[in-house]
């Protein structure tokens, strides 16, 4: 299936590019998140007419995600959960658990933008949590996770 992306997809391509998805990714993912429109004639005719708008939007949504970025980098976040003797932690912190602690500090923060490439955290300690704000911007978070007393 031959899409046009309206925004750039990490690892498939920029704003504007025509490629080629497999057909369930195009119609389940790319197309009802309005990140791509099918490759017809009629919207590629679409699309370059309006180019200038979407690469406008684009620059400014990486703006805007380079600002909290800033934000974001220069905060470091505090966990308190009940702990064992060894540090392991009674449940574990995932990236809702991260989300919600940004937001009760007053910095928006989606449960989808944190990333925990080695799963979730299970013991007491510091650790360095990446933010995925664009497909450009990410930031880093100092987290440290301490024990209830």
């Amino acid at each position: 299936m031959k899409v046009i992306l309206l925004e750039k997809i990490t690892n498939l391509g920029d704003l504007g590019e025509e490629v080629s998805v497999k057909a369930g990714y195009g119609r389940n993912y790319l197309i009802p998140q309005h990140k791509a429109v099918p490759a017809t004639e009629d919207n590629i005719q679409h699309f370059e007419s309006r180019r200038a708008e979407l690469e406008r939007l684009a620059d400014e949504n990486k703006d805007s995600a380079e600002e909290r970025a800033k934000i974001i980098s220069s905060t470091e976040l505090t966990i308190t959960m009940k702990a064992g003797e060894e540090g392991k932690l009674f449940g574990s912190i995932g990236g809702r658990d991260v989300a919600e602690a940004m937001t009760a500090r007053g910095i928006a923060l989606e449960k989808s933008e944190v990333r925990l490439p080695e799963g979730p955290i299970r013991e007491i300690g510091k650790f360095e949590i990446d933010i995925h704000l664009h497909s450009e911007v990410d930031a880093i978070i100092q987290l440290t996770v301490v024990a209830e007393t």
